[in-house]
């Protein structure tokens, strides 16, 4: 059975006890680990691991990233979580889980630059990367065994302590022979993990594992299966796909078809964005309308800036809320016609909120866009509202204000509130 020391980069014919050449300890051997060549990297911890890179002092510290008191947490060093600190838990219990942690405000800019120089490393290898997030991708890396002289699992070993050693950050490997079960692997063995799950195994692997393993399948989709006496994929496995499909739809297709280890996706550099979203959690819970209006606005710049940089209008607005008791409240709207603009965002946006019996508190608001496409413009006018298109001119001018003289050049009265994001 071939094995890798992920330190030194030999191969083997068989796994020795440790590395001969470097006396390592870190190998790892599959039947077809050189012959795999779908990927899933993960960043260990991100947006914790840059601010302990960055911040020497904190290497030992459990560390949060997150809002304040009030917020929730975006992500947390491995020292937070054995203290049972997880990823979207509101931050007042996070720090009643780890009153030590050192809590620090979420640098978006900062960690998608250092996303970009992993991206960068990742692209040197092969050009089919789909990236699926700032600190995750999927990479095939079929075919480049001849271009760098080695196999993909050789190359990603290699990959990985390169990001480690040049940018300070770790990462765990899932390799496989589809998207599905690369994704499953690189979550098996955290931090610095690389695991493989070959096409020989895929069926024993996967008998005895919950149906929760599955993408999509939350907590209402494993009842509904629960109830039809499906826990474990192997359940799932003992039915007909037509029996599926007829009973959940395409979604019981789809599980069917996971459960077998069958994924036929292709690994897309050019895989769409779906949506654009932007929230904000309140230090306090605000119920009055016009705050909550000053919100909205500031989110749909936020929004529309993100959509105009990358040329993309929307069809459909949602608008965001969750309440005191952080249950999840939410509202959409299709627009007549698509549009990237701030001001057609946050009109809607206002109509959905003004519409709500609800009243409030609310501790978060936010506001997104789907149903992307290419921007073709937005319309000059509206029959049933004149100032459309006014409005529409006025937009575009103050982003060609803003991208000559900064951000801060020009605002609007609608924007000023007395607590900032």
């Amino acid at each position: 059975m071939p094995a890798l020391c992920r330190d030194c980069l030999s191969t083997f014919e068989t796994r020795p006890p440790r590395c001969p050449r470097c006396a390592g300890r870190r190998l790892v051997d599959d039947p077809e680990l050189l012959d795999l060549g779908i990927a899933h990297l993960d960043c260990d911890a991100f947006y914790a691991s840059v601010e302990k890179r960055d911040d020497p002092a904190l290497a030992a510290r459990p560390v949060i990233v997150g809002g304040g008191a009030r917020g929730v947490v975006a992500t947390c060093c491995y020292v937070a979580r054995i203290a049972g600190v997880r990823s979207a838990m509101p931050m007042f219990r996070a720090l009643k889980l780890c009153p030590d942690a050192v809590v620090i405000r979420p640098r978006m800019a900062h960690y998608a630059a250092v996303s970009r120089q992993i991206r960068a490393r990742m692209e040197a290898l092969t050009p089919a990367v789909e990236p699926l997030s700032l600190d995750e991708a999927f990479l095939d890396l079929r075919g480049t065994a001849r271009l760098h002289g080695a196999p993909p699992a050789v190359l990603l070993a290699r990959l990985a302590r390169e990001i480690e050693q040049d940018l300070g950050v770790t990462v765990s490997v899932g390799l496989s022979h589809n998207k599905f079960l690369a994704k499953i692997a690189s979550d098996l063995d955290k931090p610095r993990g690389f695991s493989v799950i070959g096409q020989a195994a895929t069926r024993d692997f996967l008998r005895d594992q919950p149906v929760s393993l599955i993408w999509g399948v939350g907590e209402a989709t494993r009842r509904a299966l629960a109830g039809a006496g499906l826990r474990r994929l192997a359940d799932v496995r003992a039915r007909d796909r037509a029996w599926m499909q007829g009973r959940f739809g395409a979604s019981g297709a789809r599980i069917w078809d996971l459960a077998q280890g069958h994924d036929s996706r292709r690994v897309d550099p050019r895989q769409p964005i779906k949506s654009v979203s932007h929230e904000t959690t309140f230090e306090t819970d605000i119920g009055e309308r016009a705050a909550l209006e000053a919100h909205l606005w500031h989110l749909s710049e936020k929004v529309s800036d993100r959509l105009k940089a990358r040329d993309l209008a929307g069809n459909v607005v949602t608008l965001k809320l969750r309440r005191a008791d952080f249950s999840l409240l939410t509202r959409q709207h299709r627009l007549a016609e698509p549009s990237q603009l701030g001001d057609t965002m946050f009109r809607t946006a206002r109509d959905l909120l003004a519409a709500l019996p609800e009243t409030g508190p609310f501790r978060l608001i936010g506001v997104g866009m789907s149903d992307l496409g290419p921007a073709t413009g937005d319309p000059a006018g509206d029959l049933l509202d004149p100032q459309a298109g006014m409005r529409a001119r006025a937009e575009r001018a103050r982003d060609a204000i803003r991208a000559r003289f900064g951000a801060q050049a020009i605002t609007t009265g609608r924007g000023w509130r007395p607590e900032r994001d």
